[in-house]
């Protein structure tokens, strides 16, 4: 279901199904750290076979997770215990779109917090870009 929701282009969907099923994942030390759940995003979406980098190099910095479908590409800035409204400022004030300008694609931006008590994602922003 969550290959459909992301080929579908309901972001929205696509991150309440994650949130469900990371949050079923046994406890695990270490994974305090936002890479722990960049990485997870890069082994699910490559496992769907969606084309998926993540630290891709913009003129202003990094975007944690570019997600690309045959529709649409996504950019993902991850937080853990933020707020999606700082990820999303992020993106925003670095201007992450900008370095795809040319792939063809609209490019939708998805900011992402992850809640370290929980183990799963907090909550989420998502604009076109």
């Amino acid at each position: 279901y969550l290959f459909y929701d992301i080929q579908n282009g309901d972001m929205d969907s696509a991150l309440r199904r994650l949130q469900t099923f990371l949050s079923t994942i046994p406890y695990c030390d270490n994974t305090k750290y936002e890479g722990h759940y960049q990485q997870l995003f890069y082994v699910i979406f490559s496992l769907l076979n969606y084309y998926v980098d993540i630290e891709v190099r913009t003129p202003r910095g990094r975007v944690d997770v570019v997600l690309r479908t045959k529709t649409t590409l996504y950019v993902m800035e991850l937080k853990l215990d933020k707020t999606a409204g700082e990820a999303m400022e992020q993106i925003n004030l670095k201007n992450y779109p900008e370095r795809f300008a040319l792939c063809g694609l609209p490019v939708v931006k998805v900011a992402i917090n992850f809640d370290s008590e929980r183990c799963t994602i907090g909550d989420w922003m998502i604009e076109k870009g």
